[in-house]
Order: C-alpha cells, then sequence, then structure tokens
C-alpha cells in the first residue's frame, strides 16, 4: 500500500510539474535583457521627473525607442552618450529641469504681521491666517520643501529662504508639492528670466510689506522683446514660449531686483542676485 501511495503521489506530482512547464512556457512573456543592463546605467534616483515611474520603467522606454538615454534628467551627457552607446542609438537631447523658488522676500526684506509660535511646518503655519508674513503669498521659511527633498538638493538659508543646488536637483516636483504657497516651479535650465515674486498687490501697498515684491511697473515688459513679459494682476509674467527671445535686459530697470537673470549657477539663491549669475 505505500508504494501504491507513493505511486499515486508520484503521478500526481509528475503531472502537474508538467502542467506547469507548459503553462510557463506559453504564457511566458519574453523580456529584452538589455533592459537590466539599462537599468543597471541610470543613477538609480527613481524621481519621476522623466514622466515615467522609476528608473526600470524608464529602461524599458529607452530600450524600445519610445525615449532616449537624455531625457533622464539625473544623467549627465557621458551617462547618456554611455546608454546611447551600449544601445546603438541616438542619446537625443534635452535640457536639465531643476526647481525655482518664486520668492525672494526672506526675513531681512519682508515684514512680519504676526508671530507664529505652533508647529514649525509650512504647512501648519499657513492654516493660520495664512502664516505671520506681511506678504501672504510669501515664503514662510519653515522648510517643508527641504525636508521633502530625498536628494539633498534644498538647503535653507539664514534669511529664511530655500536654496536650490541645481546639480543636485532631479525636478522630482516634491518640493513643489509640498509647498502651500505654491511657490516652487519645475523650469528648464534654459529659462533664464525669472520673476521672483507671487504678489498680486501693486506699488507702494506691496513695497510696505517687502521691499523686494514685484510693483507691477512694468519696466521689464518695456524692455523685453515684444511680448515676452506681459502684466497680469499686478505681476509680471514670462511668457516661455517665447524663450530665444528673453535677455537680461530686461532686468536693468526693475526697481526692487524681483525679476532676476540666472544663467551658470550652480546653486540658485533666491535671493535678489542679478544678472550674470
Amino acid at each position: 500500500m505505500i508504494f501504491v501511495a507513493v505511486g499515486i503521489l508520484g503521478a500526481i506530482g509528475l503531472t502537474f510539474g508538467i502542467l506547469i512547464a507548459i503553462a510557463e512556457r506559453r504564457f511566458s512573456v519574453w523580456e529584452d535583457p538589455r533592459i537590466d543592463v539599462v537599468a543597471g546605467m541610470l543613477p538609480g534616483a527613481n524621481c519621476g521627473a522623466c514622466g515615467v515611474p522609476g528608473c526600470r520603467a524608464f529602461a524599458e522606454q529607452t530600450v524600445t525607442g519610445s525615449m532616449k538615454p537624455a531625457d533622464c534628467n539625473v544623467l549627465d551627457a557621458a551617462g547618456a552618450a554611455a546608454i546611447a552607446g551600449y544601445l546603438g542609438v541616438d542619446a537625443g537631447q534635452a535640457t536639465k529641469k531643476v526647481a525655482r523658488l518664486l520668492c525672494a522676500g526672506g526675513a531681512s526684506v519682508a515684514t512680519q504681521r504676526a508671530d507664529y509660535a505652533g508647529l514649525e511646518s509650512c504647512a501648519a503655519a499657513s492654516t493660520v491666517a495664512g502664516g505671520g508674513k506681511g506678504c501672504v503669498w510669501g515664503c514662510l521659511g519653515f522648510g517643508d520643501c527641504a525636508v521633502v527633498c530625498d536628494f539633498d538638493a534644498i538647503a535653507m538659508t539664514t534669511d529664511g529662504l530655500p536654496l536650490v543646488d541645481i546639480v543636485k536637483c532631479t525636478a522630482c516636483g516634491d518640493c513643489v508639492d509640498a509647498c502651500p504657497k505654491e511657490l516652487f516651479a519645475i523650469m528648464s535650465l534654459d529659462q533664464k528670466l525669472i520673476v521672483q515674486c507671487r504678489s498680486v498687490l501693486e506699488g507702494d501697498e506691496i513695497l510696505a510689506l517687502c521691499r523686494v515684491a514685484c510693483t507691477a511697473c512694468g519696466k521689464c515688459a518695456l524692455d523685453a522683446a515684444r511680448g515676452v513679459i506681459s502684466m497680469r494682476g499686478g505681476l509680471a509674467v514670462v511668457d516661455y514660449a517665447k524663450n530665444e527671445q528673453t535677455s537680461p535686459a530686461a532686468i536693468g530697470r526693475c526697481p526692487t531686483n524681483a525679476i532676476v537673470w540666472v544663467e551658470g549657477a550652480q546653486r540658485f539663491d533666491a535671493v535678489p542676485i542679478g544678472a550674470g549669475v
């Protein structure tokens, strides 16, 4: 009886093994082995800045030709060239994107209308009458953006403003989501003309709250190429569809340095920095 039972169990096991083997062969999906190689050549940041969820997904898209190596915002030129050489494809062209802070109103230039003594978080402070800052559109300075940055690309200055290291920044967008004032924007590095203010007040009314605010004087719009800058709701707005027409000329007469020209900087300090950075 024991031998019969063993024989039956062996037959059942063999039958299931054969069925599993057949099913595996019939339903298995072939995967290009180059995907693993390309994934290993990527930085492994899994930041999602390329538009797909993670480096492996980017590797899959690159191997199939749906994306170019240069579409990875973290890869340097040498890394993109290495992947392109392995795959035998063109590396492509892409301009690095980074997070930009649209506020220059640090503690030394912006007024406080109230002392906030609660949880040291921008999200928490903003729920209490918009925070204690005189300009309710301005940076609250508690560094929620720096806390959520997984790449150590944001540090807080002594003036209470975030400082973005454009080399480390991957444009993942976590700081954009974390800022309750919506002061961060993901911008291409070739967008060098930046308005560091979100206030909709004008003239002396906003200057009483922040010395580096946009006063809506309109001088930048007059000095820039036609149509590059327009005045909307008390604020200068740059049309980046005309980015090739932008130049430092637009910032020359700004009375508060609310609009800046950034070029060649390794770090982007939100404090007004003028031309030629």
